[in-house]
């Protein structure tokens, strides 16, 4: 509960970035409530959508050379912001797409910082 809850933070302050560093990402209420609503939003949408395209879209992923996950990346974006309720706004998929990768260095940037990836790794047993 406690990973799944810094996700949603992480993904709350990954959304405030892009839409601060990109005019055609907007969020309609600056406001923590809509942050991290869209975080959640975005988490579940991440979860539960993103391996069904990732999985039925392999052949172009491979013949792309994994170029078209920044594609699948951009359209999560897409689908977060029609299930927002209006909160956020997305004026294409372009502007998805670029905010799809700097929502991806701010993920990697913040969960590395948080050490939440320690999880992963087997743990050593001092002697």
């Amino acid at each position: 509960m406690r990973n799944f809850l810094l996700r949603v933070i992480v993904s709350a302050i990954a959304i405030a970035v892009t839409a601060a560093l990109l005019p055609g990402i907007r969020v309609a209420n600056n406001d923590i409530f809509s942050f991290l609503l869209l975080g959640l939003i975005f988490g579940v949408v991440n979860a539960l959508i993103k391996p069904i395209v990732t999985i039925m879209s392999c052949p172009l992923v491979i013949l792309t050379l994994g170029l078209f996950l920044f594609v699948i990346n951009g359209i999560m974006l897409l689908i977060t912001a029609a299930l927002s309720g209006g909160r956020l706004f997305v004026d294409g998929l372009g502007w998805a797409i670029i905010g799809g990768i700097i929502m991806g260095l701010v993920n990697m940037v913040l969960e590395v910082l948080l050490g939440m990836n320690d999880q992963d790794r087997p743990r050593q047993i001092a002697r």
